[in-house]
């Protein structure tokens, strides 16, 4: 998951190209449509449970989830990058839209939706969806396992069927604390309604992994609640029946204090939104081998979100789960996906009534399922174990998701991974001292370092090893420095230097007027394209610095200047 496929350097307009043009184009028929449809209603019987839980989980109305999937859904499949994705509400994302209800309600929830369309539109019109894949992966996996206790930490209350004197708080140390006061008002038939949910996903999971475990376990547990007249909080106790069709479409509250107050939400959103969706078609693509086009993913995302959004819908993105149930069902492409949303809607007219019956118990039992398997335990424990730099940055992401915000989290993690990519970076970029002629050595073409070749104290060769860049300006450019003021003549040897910034750039301009201030000159030699293009921008004088092709010929010009 460290990585983000991306199939699209053939050309701008193919970036942007459905994977449901693509499928069509190479044929489509009978056959393909059988299997779409069966993966199609498999993927909507996951979906139907889940995306109450999640919406009710988030603070809003379970209708709310059903909207989403069925119309975020629809056109995440019909305009998306990916073969396979299913879109969808997100566990991931409890976490900050019930913080957003909390702050300014379910009409700025609403707005900030429609404003991360738009971005995440936006960034897929910009391109920028193969730099997600610059997400540090001890990142993605701690930001995961904190979204994972927060999720679990929500369904406490309804686990055991608590009653809190007030609101339930937000932060998690208040959270518990508020739990632990209420413990004496503990409903056993809710705890049983939610082991007993628990059980039977697990079980199922286990022993008939093809039934569909969430159906089964909250069904049984509506029918138990209802025959057994059970005292506990349904669905339609706390929310009213849930409506048998989508709603009217209407445009959310767009006045420039509504605005401003819902953009920090849309940008967590914008955020949370492309990382999870990127990584969901990431997985898809490891189970099947093909490879999405990540910015025709976010340019579908954003559509899929303004069109939540108009229907009074929440946060759409790529759900991993749906999308490898999609994949395990036998998906031949995006249809497979439009018609999840297609059996969602059918379901929504048909079995309202029955959904109000579901208790609010067992869909907490879903919910803490759904929480353990966020986790990647053993991704999580290889991590801490493989460095200590890793560790850190996992621990770090993972408490500050927990105790501060989620997208402070993502952003501090993300620092931190950076400034362990460039120490180590760094550390592999040295000097390493040449003869001034020597023959190659073995089948590579290096040169060996031979003493008794280095007669000529008027010419130093040094050959400079890895990434030449501002991490290791500050070494490798600082011995260059040293080094110049021994000789008349210094030759530099760039050809196992992959890439030189523009810090890295300016150290060597700085090494060439040096040079030529003491009456002596530079040398370059095995540059590619790419680092003569970043030298030759400083406007380096022919009088400072040389190009050459190898070392020798530097050496030969060297000696016949200094002859």
């Amino acid at each position: 998951m460290n990585q983000i496929a991306d199939s699209t350097r053939p050309g701008i307009a193919q970036q942007y190209l459905p994977k449901l043009v693509t499928v069509f184009r190479e044929g489509y028929g009978p056959s393909e449509l059988r299997a779409d449809a069966i993966a199609g209603l498999t993927v909507a019987i996951v979906a139907l449970p889940l995306s109450m839980a999640i919406a009710i989980a988030s603070g809003v109305g379970p209708e709310r989830g059903l909207v989403t999937a069925i119309v975020g859904g629809a056109a995440v499949s019909a305009l998306g990058g990916s073969r396979f994705q299913i879109g969808g509400p997100a566990g991931a994302f409890i976490v900050l839209v019930s913080a957003c209800v909390a702050a300014i309600g379910i009409d700025g929830l609403v707005t900030a939706t429609l404003m991360a369309g738009v971005f995440l539109g936006l960034a897929g019109l910009f391109r920028l969806g193969v730099y997600i894949k610059y997400i540090p992966y001890p990142v993605t996996v701690g930001f995961t396992a904190a979204i994972a206790v927060i999720i679990f930490a929500s369904q406490i209350a309804d686990l055991f069927g608590l009653s809190l004197s007030g609101p339930e708080p937000g932060p998690l140390i208040d959270k518990l604390r508020a739990l632990w006061g209420a413990g004496a008002t503990v409903t056993p038939a809710a705890v049983a309604v939610a082991f007993t949910t628990i059980g039977i996903v697990q079980g199922l999971k286990r022993y008939r992994p093809g039934w569909p475990g969430l159906l089964v376990a909250v069904a049984t547990a509506a029918a138990a609640t209802h025959v057994l007249a059970l005292p506990i909080e349904t669905i339609g106790s706390r929310f009213g029946e849930l409506p048998n069709g989508l709603p009217a479409p209407h445009l959310p509250k767009l006045d420039l204090a509504s605005l401003t107050k819902a953009l920090p939400y849309a940008v967590s959103f914008t955020l949370l939104g492309a990382i999870e969706s990127l990584l969901s078609a990431v997985v898809a693509d490891g189970m099947t081998g093909r490879h999405h086009r990540s910015n025709a993913e976010l340019l579908a995302q954003g559509w899929a979100n303004i069109l939540s959004s108009l229907f009074g819908g929440i946060m759409v993105t790529g759900t991993i789960a749906r999308t490898a149930t999609n994949v395990r069902a036998g998906a031949h492409g995006p249809v497979a996906g439009i018609l999840h949303s297609a059996f969602l809607l059918i379901f929504m007219m048909t079995l309202a009534p029955l959904a109000s019956a579901i208790p609010l118990a067992a869909l907490a039992g879903v919910l803490a399922v759904v929480a353990w398997n966020m986790i990647e335990k053993e991704e999580a424990w290889m991590l801490l174990r493989s460095s200590t730099a890793d560790a850190v940055v996992l621990s770090v992401t993972f408490l500050m998701v927990i105790f501060r915000d989620l997208t402070e989290g993502i952003l501090v993690g993300f620092a931190l991974g950076s400034i362990v990519f460039i120490r180590r970076m760094s550390e592999l970029s040295h000097l390493e001292e040449r003869a001034p002629i020597a023959e190659p050595d073995h089948a590579d073409g290096t040169l060996p370092y031979d003493p008794l070749a280095a007669s000529d104290t008027d010419i130093l060769v040094y050959r400079v090893k890895g990434a030449f860049f501002f991490g290791a300006v500050s070494t490798v450019g600082s011995v260059l420095d040293r080094i110049a003021d021994r000789s008349r003549a210094f030759v530099v040897d760039f050809s196992e230097v992959p890439f030189l910034d523009s810090t890295a750039a300016h150290s060597i301009e700085l090494l060439a007027r040096k040079m030529a201030r003491k009456g002596g000159k530079l040398y370059l030699t095995g540059t590619n394209g790419d680092i003569r293009k970043a030298l030759q921008i400083r406007e380096l004088k022919q009088s400072h610095v040389e190009f050459t092709a190898s070392i020798e010929d530097a050496v030969r010009l060297a000696r016949q200047t200094l002859s």
